[in-house]
């Protein structure tokens, strides 16, 4: 008898084993019954809005760089056509890449949840065999390729700088912005096959070819194409779902956005590099990315034996810090922006116009770009072009004061370049040479 019992128990346990003998490729595989059309649906059109600033907002930001002015400022040698979109970055409003690139950075930090759950949904399609059931079908795989493919690099990579982690070969801005377009080559192709039907499912919760409630009886139905077909039992519904991933976002904007902010909202910023922690008291504590001792400024490089060099028409002209002071002082509100995305409010500069000096230069009527040179020997952006119309607008510094305080070694003194909407990199620090015209 317990032989017997033992041979009739066999057939209760074999649909487990066979259960656990399936491959990704086969449905009965995935067994959530969390996943769905109308969850699918539903994300994708959140990642819809949101994919698409981050697109629009990182091409400003490329802009913002002026990359066709000098080879210095791009990164991105050989960009051809993609570069169709460039025109001259302006100077306002002045807060104009600090509200851009805040938006880049914040939103691509909260869409990740967003992102990771929406992959997480459509995974079981991913195993589907065969890879490509007819041509339309092909192109439809290669473009989730591009598409999977180009955003989990570019929100890896993204990630990766914000945190100012470099693990990765070759320049942030040149895979970036490759990357973009690779991505932007598959999302586009997969918005215009996708969105009429996710429109409608987010709706209705009915996929293609499925009757609505009212159906007549007898209507022949399809099933839901992301649905587990042998579910295990629910311990979380689909909102439920939905409600931990906004909650995710939720969670991941409280703890990075006030990176663009100060006070209490930097202080629990504690995801970014730039929040998290008080910049302490006095006129120069405000966020700064590079120190002078990160970079090797000394104290004798700054000293009494500085000189700044001013190039143009007029010759090689040299001023000291004195001589500069003792020229007309103009101030201007300027916040610094990054492109990790965090940025200060508006400081209080003060020192002479980039105008002005290009007027001293040769340039007294119509002011040209300039090609800013730094103390700073090695690592990025020690060197810099500024386009006319930046020289040309009156908020344009050479600064040499903050808050009413001669800047600090880490914000650049003796001297460094101050503009309106533009990059941070673009300020450069630790200014030695100014060389206006013929870029």
């Amino acid at each position: 008898m317990p032989e017997r019992r033992r041979i009739a128990s066999l057939p209760d346990r074999l649909p487990d084993r066979l259960t656990a003998l399936r491959t990704p490729a086969d449905p009965g595989f995935w067994r959530s019954p969390v996943r769905g059309a109308r969850f699918t649906a539903v994300l994708g059109l959140v990642l819809l809005v949101g994919l698409t600033l981050l697109f629009v907002t990182g091409l400003l930001s490329y802009a913002a760089y002026n990359p066709d002015l000098d080879p210095v400022n791009d990164k991105t040698p050989g960009k051809g056509w993609l570069g169709l979109y460039l025109f001259a970055w302006p100077t306002g409003p002045h807060w104009l890449y600090r509200l851009t690139q805040g938006l880049h950075v914040t939103v691509g930090i909260v869409l990740v949840p967003v992102l990771l759950a929406k992959l997480w949904s459509v995974i079981p399609r991913l195993f589907a065999l065969p890879p490509a059931r007819s041509v339309g079908h092909a192109l439809e795989r290669i473009s989730l390729l591009l598409l999977v493919g180009g955003a989990l690099f570019e929100f890896l990579t993204g990630l990766l700088n914000i945190q100012l982690d470099y693990l990765f070969p070759g320049s942030f801005y040149t895979l970036h912005f490759y990357g973009a377009w690779v991505f932007l080559a598959g999302f586009v192709a997969h918005v215009a096959l996708k969105l009429p039907q996710a429109v409608r499912v987010s709706r209705s919760g009915i996929p293609r070819g499925e009757p609505g409630p009212r159906a007549a009886p007898g209507t022949p139905t399809e099933a839901d194409p992301l649905a587990a077909p042998d579910p295990l039992p629910a311990t979380l519904s689909r909102r439920g779902a939905l409600a931990m991933v906004g909650a995710g976002s939720l969670l991941l904007l409280i703890t990075s956005a006030g990176r663009s902010f100060d006070g209490a909202l930097r202080r629990i910023a504690l995801l970014t590099p730039r929040g998290g922690t008080e910049q302490g008291p006095g006129p120069n504590a405000f966020q700064v990315n590079k120190t002078a001792a990160a970079v090797r400024i000394t104290p004798a490089d700054t000293g009494e034996r500085w000189r700044l060099t001013v190039r143009g028409p007029a010759g090689e002209l040299r001023f000291s810090r004195a001589e500069l002071l003792a020229m007309e002082q103009h101030s201007a509100a300027l916040p610094i922006a990054c492109v990790e995305g965090w940025s200060t409010s508006d400081q209080l500069w003060r020192g002479v116009r980039l105008s002005d000096l290009a007027a001293l230069a040769g340039y007294p009527d119509s002011p040209p770009d300039v090609f800013v040179e730094s103390l700073q020997r090695s690592g990025s952006f020690r060197k810099a072009a500024l386009r006319d119309n930046q020289v040309r607008d009156g908020r344009s510094l050479l600064a040499l004061e903050v808050n009413g305080a001669p800047l600090s070694p880490d914000h650049g003194y003796p001297a460094r370049i101050i503009v309106p909407a533009a990059p941070g990199v673009l300020n450069t620090k630790w200014v030695e040479t100014l060389t206006f015209g013929e870029l």
